[in-house]
């Protein structure tokens, strides 16, 4: 049976709708999924004619409703938004909470087991605070409406994969937060997510924090203090765990095929080699070429995946947004889902 997957519609002024669309227009989805886009009728349909693609949209109250045919939109329709109500590229407190409202909705759904997966457009920051929702992404919220206390974010790109032992925090909180027994649930996070993938060993690397893995105590502790005995513990459970791994290397032995994972210890460790994998940018034009990549957090009691980019206000609405990395997400999305009902 297709697992049934929710696509959150994403800040309703960005590239959310219109990557939606398309990438509901890819007759593959269909093959291996039942997508349900949890979102508004008035920006969808938008979406729908200045893509051009002009697919059926079928207004659903709940998932038993969907078709799940290929040239059809099924679409549950929270009617946040009323025609001209909203601006494409404005940050706005209706945006907000609409965005948030489908996050919500889709929560809700996931956890009721009504669908097996939520793949989440993107969301403004500024927005959702303006709407009273004061959350530093994605991953906090789900976090907070699923009740989760150890959670992480991996990144992917098609050739890398990172999870984030810090990710949203200023690097001096980022230092006091490496500690044994954070990095060590991290390890384990990133170990059930690549058995999820189907790796039946996963090879892990978990890289260190400070120059040289601080060089015998030379440039820092956080080494000896808090990665060095998590990546003990984890070995003595039997993990196929190595490190620390100096940050300048582990992800050229990752690109190489040495490991499947790395452990990464704050935001941009993590981030920086999955975009510069995953993003392809043409200088002449100043535009991208490619945008692969998923955000997926892991630890939650529900599977969630997303695109690994913003709400792009630069070129919303007008037709010329990729949709390759929400293609991404939902396939990693089926693949988790499959794997979770063969449990």
């Amino acid at each position: 049976m297709k697992p049934v997957i929710g696509i959150t519609m994403g800040d309703p002024a960005g590239i959310g709708p219109e990557i939606a669309v398309k990438a509901l227009a890819r007759k593959e989805i269909y093959e291996r999924s039942l997508p349900v886009i949890i979102g508004d009728l008035e920006a969808i349909k938008e979406a729908n004619e200045f893509t051009g693609l002009h697919l059926t949209i079928h207004e659903i109250e709940n998932v038993g409703q969907a078709k799940g045919e290929h040239g059809t939109l099924d679409l549950i329709n929270l009617k946040m938004l009323a025609p001209g109500s909203w601006q494409y590229k404005q940050v706005s407190a209706l945006a907000g909470k609409a965005a948030f409202s489908y996050i919500e909705k889709a929560i809700h759904l996931a956890l009721q087991g009504a669908i097996q997966a939520v793949v989440t457009g993107p969301i403004n920051k500024a927005a959702l605070n303006l709407a009273g929702y004061h959350y530093a992404g994605h991953t906090e919220i789900f976090a907070r409406l699923t009740g989760t206390k150890d959670y992480a974010m991996m990144l992917a790109s098609k050739v890398m994969r990172v999870v984030h032992v810090t990710t949203h925090v200023s690097m001096r909180e980022a230092c006091d937060l490496i500690t044994k027994d954070r990095v060590y649930t991290v390890i384990k996070l990133a170990y059930n997510a690549m058995k999820m993938l189907g790796i039946a060993d996963p090879r892990i690397a978990v890289a260190g924090l400070n120059p040289h893995c601080s060089e015998d105590g030379l440039f820092g502790d956080e080494e000896a203090k808090g990665i060095t005995p998590a990546i003990r513990k984890a070995k003595e459970e039997g993990i196929n765990v190595e490190g620390p791994v100096p940050p300048d290397t582990v992800f050229v032995k990752a690109l190489a095929g040495q490991y499947d994972v790395v452990v990464v210890m704050y935001h941009d460790q993590g981030h920086i080699p999955v975009k510069l994998t995953g993003f392809k940018l043409d200088a002449a034009t100043n535009k991208f070429t490619s945008v692969s990549g998923v955000n997926c957090t892991l630890g939650l009691p529900i599977i969630r995946t997303s695109v690994d980019h913003g709400t792009a206000f630069g070129k919303a609405g007008e037709g010329r947004a990729n949709e390759e990395s929400l293609v991404d997400a939902i396939n990693m999305a089926v693949q988790m889902a499959r794997s979770r009902g063969q449990e």
